[in-house]
């Protein structure tokens, strides 16, 4: 029986993806207006002008996810007008999709941020209170290893620690992921955001590699509630950030979030110049899509 539950974030405004294209990008002129026009992961990127978004939830479905809530902005209707116009158990291909809204507040141009989108999507979902649950963004493609271990996860808490060398991003890109710091029993103690040359090297020597986390996670919804309730936002970027929440249950609960390395790229649709190379990623390891 397939029980998994799963919030997407989906409730951002995709600020770098609504950027204007470089001269040189080669990318189809549809694909740069469902950039302009729609949520990223409703970018048309896949077989048959199919979504990115379908790529994560078939993911999600074949590792064993059923219950699906996307948190959505307030003021995007494309992934609504795709998956379903109900608020609660849209049916797609076996999956059961509801919404949660996002909500700009009053007096800033934007959501606050990843910890504010998880706060609503577990508030839509009151019946999953004494659960786990799985978090991720939705402008990643995560795979189905990666969605079954955090889903089987019998630790409270549970992050997914990429090794940096396996991601196929360029360096100074890479170099600004947040690193990921564990204990000797490998539990997270720490996610730090531009670390220095002398953490990398700390961290190296203990690890073997350099972790970094691209935001997914499984998270008990009765621990981790009330962190997203009361977190305040980061100073510099003016956000309530999922991270910093994750790393304040961490340090509340020793022992509380596992660490779980894992050695795989990960397909991220940031911007307009990601747009290709997603493309051609999902051309080569999902030409039998289908779904």
């Amino acid at each position: 029986m397939k029980d998994g539950r799963m919030v997407i974030l989906a409730g951002g405004i995709s600020s770098r993806m609504k950027k204007p294209p470089a001269k040189n990008l080669k990318v189809e002129n549809k694909l740069i207006k469902d950039a302009d026009e729609k949520a990223k992961s409703m970018i048309g990127v896949g077989k048959d002008y199919r979504p990115f978004l379908d790529y994560l939830l078939f993911n999600a479905r074949e590792s064993g996810y059923y219950d699906i809530v996307i948190v959505i902005g307030e003021n995007d209707n494309s992934i609504k007008e795709y998956y379903g116009t109900k608020d609660y158990d849209n049916n797609f291909y076996g999956l059961k999709i509801s919404y949660a809204v996002q909500p700009i507040p009053a007096g800033r141009k934007k959501p606050f941020g990843t910890a504010d989108a998880l706060m609503w999507g577990l508030k839509s979902k009151t019946n999953w209170a004494g659960k786990k649950i799985t978090v991720c963004n939705s402008d990643n493609l995560y795979s189905q290893k990666a969605l079954r271990i955090v889903l089987n996860s019998e630790y409270p808490g549970i992050l997914i620690d990429y090794n940096r060398e396996a991601l196929e991003f360029e360096y100074s890109r890479i170099e600004r992921f947040a690193i990921t710091i564990k204990n000797k029993q490998g539990f997270l103690t720490d996610i730090i955001e531009k670390p220095t040359p002398e953490t990398i090297d700390r961290v190296f020597k203990q690890d073997g590699y350099i972790g970094v986390s691209m935001n997914i996670f499984s998270l008990e919804y009765d621990l981790i509630l009330p962190i997203l309730e009361t977190i305040e936002p980061n100073p510099e970027r003016d956000e309530k950030e999922l991270p910093e929440a994750v790393k304040k249950l961490a340090n509340k609960i020793t022992n509380s979030v596992f660490v779980h390395p894992l050695a795989e790229h990960v397909p991220d649709l940031t911007s307009k110049s990601d747009i290709l190379n997603v493309k051609k990623y999902l051309e080569k390891h999902y030409s039998d899509f289908s779904f």
